[in-house]
């Protein structure tokens, strides 16, 4: 069994950072895909990067150059560095861990941009 759980958000100016984390307990953490969510209140939840068991990254367009995903396998953690944020990132961050057909998801980190 894989919880995972997100930590990390918080309210933060534009043009601020903050890192996400999301820890999952179960040896097949390292194995596994990790993705990051996020939805927007009245819009659909937005794919935001991914990382495979080896490495390899992707981002959403919106993101990409401002967020950098990472995973630590060492603590069954994954992080997400978030730079140069806008209003438009706020939202709540979700974690998905990707296991074959096991899909397993975190309850989610409140992360609002605003002056």
């Amino acid at each position: 069994q894989v919880q995972p759980v997100e930590s990390g958000g918080g309210l933060v100016q534009p043009g601020g950072s903050l890192r996400l984390s999301c820890a999952a307990s179960g040896s097949i953490f390292r194995f596994s895909l990790v993705n990051w969510y996020r939805q927007a209140p009245g819009k659909q939840r937005e794919l935001v990067a991914a990382i495979t068991s080896g490495g390899t990254t992707n981002y959403a367009s919106s993101v990409e150059g401002r967020f950098t995903i990472s995973r630590e396998n060492a603590k069954n953690t994954v992080y997400l560095q978030m730079n140069s944020l806008k209003p438009e990132d706020t939202a709540v961050y979700h974690c998905n861990v990707r296991y074959g057909l096991m899909d397993y998801w975190g309850q989610g980190t409140q992360v609002t941009v605003s002056s």
